[in-house]
């Protein structure tokens, strides 16, 4: 389905560049968002002059009347080319579509919306995940080559939780522990390995009481792989008995920890202390955002310029709190709402 996407993009697009073209990031709130710096970069690196990337506050009772413009026949002005698509609209949108990418179908949440043209007529929108490309390629990097264990965590149970189960597939995990908070359960990252023939655990975790914490904090001690998809400070409670629970064990694998602001986390500065490597969330951010650009455009986009802009930005928003390493700040954005899902 992707190579088919890109494939009508590059035929749509010669057409439209005497109009122009443009893509957005939808969210509620969207703000605080990155991708139009990261986007942007990739635009003026691939010398896209014609083309235009914004961010888009869009409540979910508007998410409809959109998508019907961005499908929309052009009529003389800049050409919608696609969406990026961030909460709380992953899954809702899924509905809306005229088609879905397997993989984002098995998920379930679509991070990107194509808009594919023939003509003149109206654009067929496609749904697509790059979010696992996204885990995955923050993973890997940080991995540097080096295999992951067999055993993996993931803190939290949405749409970012869904992809990271995918991703850890492909990684080659073979064992995979779903930690959702009490109030929210393990439902939609259950229904999501279910679609894609994965078994897993699940632990309900109650976020502040010392024996669910412990419980939470062994089972993060003893994995290869952990990824957290939880907000801000959500995972705090957890530093302290994972401090207690790496202390005897070897050096940790690797955490992707998705919070951005306050940088380091509690869990994030707890596994590095062990001796364990981190992906920021920012990295996962940029490997997912360069397939988006791909599929909008066309064009596969150099990871340098935009990984350059993106922690310009990120020094710019945050000061002291920014390093340019791997294992320094976790962003989607600057300021706002942390967590990806």
């Amino acid at each position: 389905m992707t190579a088919e996407v890109r494939r009508g993009q590059e035929a749509a697009g010669a057409s439209a560049d005497r109009t122009g073209h443009r893509a957005a990031v939808i969210g509620s709130p969207v703000a605080h968002s990155l991708s139009p710096v990261l986007h942007r970069a990739a635009y003026a690196d691939l010398g896209l002059s014609t083309w235009s990337y914004t961010a888009r506050l869009l409540a979910p009772d508007q998410l409809a009347d959109l998508l019907a413009q961005v499908a929309a026949p052009a009529r003389g002005g800049p050409v919608w080319e696609g969406l990026s698509v961030t909460m709380p609209h992953k899954q809702a949108v899924t509905g809306l579509l005229d088609a879905v990418d397997p993989l984002a179908r098995a998920v379930g949440a679509v991070n990107t919306v194509v808009a594919q043209r023939h003509g003149g007529g109206r654009a067929l929108l496609t749904g697509v995940n790059t979010d696992v490309a996204g885990i995955v390629g923050a993973l890997r990097e940080v991995l540097a080559g080096t295999a992951p264990g067999p055993r993996a965590v993931v803190l939290g149970s949405g749409a970012t939780a869904s992809s990271a189960l995918a991703a850890l597939t492909e990684l080659g995990v073979t064992s995979v522990l779903v930690a959702a908070r009490r109030h929210a359960g393990p439902g939609r990252a259950a229904a999501a390995a279910h679609r894609m023939g994965l078994g897993i655990r699940t632990l309900t975790w109650s976020p502040g009481e010392p024996a669910s914490d412990a419980a939470v904090a062994h089972e993060l001690a003893a994995a290869d792989l952990v990824v957290s998809t939880l907000p801000a400070h959500a995972a705090d409670t957890l530093g302290v008995p994972l401090a207690r629970a790496l202390g005897g064990r070897p050096r940790p694998g690797a955490l992707l920890d998705v919070v951005y602001a306050p940088w380091p986390t509690a869990l994030a500065a707890t596994w590095q202390a062990g001796g364990g490597v981190v992906a920021p969330g920012w990295l996962m951010l940029l490997h997912q955002a360069a397939p988006q650009v791909q599929l909008m455009t066309g064009r596969a986009p150099r990871l340098g310029p935009m990984r350059a802009a993106l922690l310009h930005a990120l020094g710019e928003g945050r000061g002291a709190e920014v390093s340019a390493g791997v294992a320094g700040p976790d962003a989607q954005a600057v300021a706002g709402p942390p967590g990806m899902g």
